[in-house]
């Protein structure tokens, strides 16, 4: 089978050897996604703002693997504090309340860069046609 990946142009996808999104066949996996943009943290400090991002992120690699967010199957969802579930599940929700996908939330000791207080990573399957 065809593999049809997105890159981002991270200088960390040729070190690390990873890609932001594969399509195979009608399966789709994004991997965990952060609130970087160009080296930066985006919303540093805030759990929405930075879900929100990261939620973004994750839609343009769909849409440009030809699936969206209303086929996303499942959602993992790592944050630094999970005291901050509300705000995280907020933004989870401004996105999946009609979709409902399975989700995970779990908190983790750290992300790459500290300042990070979430990383998201999807499934979703895409029906031809």
């Amino acid at each position: 089978m065809t593999r049809t990946r997105v890159f981002t142009g991270s200088p960390w996808e040729p070190t690390v050897g990873y890609c932001r999104a594969i399509r195979v066949g009608n399966r789709i996996e994004v991997a965990g996604t952060t609130a970087m943009k160009d080296g930066e943290v985006v919303g540093e400090g805030n759990a929405y703002e930075q879900a929100r991002f990261v939620l973004e992120t994750i839609e343009k690699a769909l849409i440009e693997l030809g699936a969206a967010m209303s086929d996303v199957i499942r959602t993992r969802m790592f944050v630094t504090d999970i005291s901050l579930w509300e705000e995280f599940g907020r933004a989870h929700g401004d996105y999946f309340r009609d979709v409902q996908p399975v989700a995970t939330m779990v908190e983790v000791k750290a992300l790459i860069d500290p300042r990070l207080m979430i990383e998201i990573e999807v499934e979703a399957l895409k029906t031809e046609g």
